[in-house]
């Protein structure tokens, strides 16, 4: 049996699908919870061998410096938690990368806890989080 397709919905299907590739994070946001189980993988984060440096206080949130390190992990994920959309940042290490270090600027519309994950080759989750104090909000509504 032929399938028709109409002009009309041939325009609708590809703007759909346009929308769903332009907002990728808000089509496949999930929850803190989720995120964060998805990364454990059955582990229970420690907070221990993992440094988060934020600022406790940025003047601007249109540009707030992170930086995440962690001996001997493989995987890093970087979480703001306030946020619609929580993921900020995954980064993944082979053994000849040295250190796990990842740094960035993120844009905070409020201020929030920023966390962040590492996944070590055993299996280990380690976890660090920092409150940040934003005083001129980096995003419009």
């Amino acid at each position: 049996m032929p399938v028709t397709l109409s002009r009309r919905d041939a325009i609708w299907l590809g703007l759909s699908g346009l929308a769903a590739s332009v907002l990728p994070g808000q089509v496949m946001a999930g929850s803190v919870n989720d995120l964060i189980t998805g990364f454990a993988q059955g582990s229970v984060p420690v907070e221990d061998g993992i440094t988060l440096s934020v600022p406790s206080e940025a003047p601007d949130g249109f540009w707030v410096p992170v930086e995440v390190r962690a001996a001997g992990a493989s995987h890093l994920m970087l979480l703001a938690l306030a946020r619609r959309s929580p993921l900020v940042a995954r980064a993944q290490f082979g053994p000849a990368s040295g250190p796990a270090r990842l740094a960035t600027r993120i844009r905070l519309a409020e201020s929030q806890q920023v966390m962040a994950l590492a996944r070590r080759p055993d299996g280990a989750v380690l976890q660090a989080v920092a409150f940040v104090h934003v005083l001129v909000a980096g995003c419009a509504g």
